[in-house]
C-alpha cells in the first residue's frame, strides 16, 4: 500500500485538478509528514510516476504571475480504480515494520553487555520525547484537524506508549538477557 499515492489520487479526487505546488502546500499545510509516512519532498517524483503509469494526466498548464509554468494533474478512470484498492488496502492492511533493535538485541556484543541498560533506558527517554512532541503538535494543530484527522493522529501517541511500556518491561528483563549472554559466551 503507497500512503503517497493514496493522498495524491485521494487529493485529486476530492478537489479536482492541481499541480504539484498546491499538493506540497496542501501536504504541508495538513501536516501529513507528522501522521503519515508521507514526506513532503517526495510528492513531486510521486506525481511523476502516476503520471507514467497513466493514473493521474496533466489536463492544463498553469501560469500565475512571475511564477513559471505549472502542470495542472486530474486523476484519470484508472487513478479512480487504483484509488478504491489503494483506500480498501489502507484500511484493511495491518502495517507492522519490525524494529532493527530487535534484531541487534539478539546479536549482542559481550564486551558491551554492561551499556545495555543506559541503551534501553535512552531509548525510552528518546520514545517519551517523541511522545511528548506528538502530543504537543496535536495540542497545537487541533482546531485545524478534522475530527477523523484528530482521532487518527492519536494513534501514533497509543503506538509510542505500547513502545515505552515495552522497553520498560526489557528493562526489568536485563539482568536474566545479560546472565545468558554471558553463560553462552563463556560456553563458547
Amino acid at each position: 500500500m503507497s500512503s503517497i499515492r493514496l493522498f495524491i489520487l485521494g487529493t485529486l479526487d476530492e478537489r479536482g485538478g492541481m499541480h504539484g505546488h498546491q499538493l506540497r502546500l496542501l501536504a504541508e499545510e495538513e501536516h501529513v509528514h507528522k501522521w503519515t509516512d508521507v514526506t513532503v519532498g517526495a510528492l513531486y517524483g510521486a506525481i511523476k510516476r502516476l503520471a507514467a503509469d497513466g493514473l493521474i494526466a496533466e489536463t492544463r498548464v498553469e501560469r500565475e504571475g512571475s511564477y513559471p509554468e505549472r502542470q495542472v494533474f486530474d486523476i484519470t478512470a484508472a487513478g479512480r480504480t487504483a484509488l478504491a484498492e489503494l483506500r480498501l488496502a489502507g484500511l484493511t492492511d495491518i502495517v507492522v515494520r519490525p524494529d532493527p533493535f530487535d534484531l541487534a538485541m539478539t546479536r549482542l556484543d559481550p564486551d558491551r553487555l554492561h551499556e545495555l541498560a543506559g541503551v534501553v533506558e535512552r531509548r525510552i527517554a528518546t520514545l517519551e520525547e517523541l511522545l511528548a512532541a506528538s502530543e504537543a503538535d496535536l495540542v497545537r494543530i487541533h482546531s485545524f484537524l478534522t475530527v477523523g484527522e484528530r482521532v487518527v493522529m492519536t494513534h501514533k501517541s497509543y503506538r509510542l506508549r505500547a513502545d515505552i511500556a515495552w522497553h520498560r518491561d526489557l528493562l526489568t528483563e536485563l539482568p536474566l538477557i545479560i546472565a545468558d549472554e554471558s553463560a553462552r559466551t563463556k560456553a563458547s
